[in-house]
């Protein structure tokens, strides 16, 4: 299957009726995980400002690239999910369009089932009479098989510090300060689940995406608008839509200008959910390419400047119904000069 659809894309990439684009996967690892998510952070580093302006300009000096910021559109899965709305958010002039598939947490109001401005403790919900543990994956029908707390105990033994290479871990890797040891501070005690608060008040103002569109839209909403699509399932695994849902609320209360942009849910779609209603994740996580490039090609008129060159990278974009993607987590793409 993996092998037919990489085969029907290499035709379609080819073929004259596609637009013509540099796609970019980067691989940027760190010391905490195999992705760096793309942001400046205190443990890994200022990642975002070298992939923004150094990286990518690079490249599109070498192969033809238009090189301004409208040209540039960023797309990708759960956390290329997170990585390509955090770049649109934080780079808001640098990024023409973003589309954020089944994206780790975007508001920490729902940092999975934890509110971590709220909660006290993130493995236990104090119930009247005793307390529960909380949920950290489930499937379609919300049949749970794991808890946070199960989550977290896993990746302490793997590796302390931080220093798992597991999902828990990057997260505090990117939005944490860090300690007086010289790793990230943890957002809660790994074997009791209490929440840090200072910890949480950090991670709000730097690192949480939808605090930060409402926080700043006066100041940036006319480089937002038209340019934020979101798409998760409604019975996500991690339960990752419900911070979309908070994310939505934001996004449909703003005013001059109006955000413009997309929300969709898919009815009972798992993780990997990215806005395909008519095949399942394990085809429509094979096609992001055809599908995201065609939805730039048919918004880019409403954030391209006036008098830029819309037609010599078209060449018609006649994609039919198929669309692509391989479950990358970090892609850029970029109009090609002809």
């Amino acid at each position: 299957m993996v092998q037919q659809e990489v085969y029907d894309f290499y035709k379609i990439w080819t073929g004259p009726d596609f637009p013509r684009v540099i796609a970019i996967e980067i691989q940027h690892p760190t010391p905490y995980y195999d992705d760096s998510y793309t942001v400046n952070s205190a443990a890994q580093g200022p990642y975002g400002d070298a992939i923004t302006f150094e990286l990518i300009p690079y490249i599109e000096k070498q192969f033809r690239g238009i090189g301004e910021g409208w040209s540039r559109f960023v797309y990708g899965g759960s956390t290329g999910g997170w990585e390509f709305l955090a770049v649109q958010v934080k780079y808001p002039k640098e990024y023409g369009m973003c589309f954020a598939a089944c994206p780790d947490p975007i508001d920490f109001r729902a940092y999975f089932l934890v509110n971590i401005y709220e909660d006290e403790n993130a493995y236990y919900k104090e119930g009247v009479f005793r307390k529960t543990l909380v949920a950290g994956h489930r499937d379609y029908l919300g049949n749970v098989d794991a808890t946070l707390k199960d989550m977290n105990y896993r990746e302490l033994v793997l590796g302390t510090k931080g220093l798992s290479g597991q999902q828990w871990d990057i997260w505090e890797a990117t939005y944490s300060p860090i300690d007086n040891e010289g790793y990230p501070k943890r957002i809660w005690n790994r074997i009791t689940g209490e929440i840090n608060k200072e910890v949480a008040a950090y991670w709000k103002e730097n690192y949480d995406l939808a605090y930060i569109l409402k926080r700043d839209w006066a100041k940036h909403g006319k480089d937002w608008a038209n340019k934020i699509h979101l798409y998760c399932g409604d019975m996500d695994n991690y339960y990752l839509n419900n911070a979309v849902y908070l994310a939505e609320e934001i996004l449909s209360e703003t005013t001059a200008p109006y955000y413009n942009g997309e929300v969709d849910y898919g009815d009972r779609a798992e993780h990997c959910w990215n806005g395909d209603h008519n095949n399942g994740n394990h085809i429509s996580r094979l096609r992001y390419h055809r599908m995201f490039i065609k939805k730039y090609v048919e918004k880019v008129h409403k954030i391209a400047p006036k008098g830029a060159d819309l037609k010599s990278w078209r060449y018609g974009c006649i994609l039919s119904s198929l669309k692509t993607k391989s479950i990358i987590n970090y892609l850029y793409l970029n109009l090609i000069k002809i």
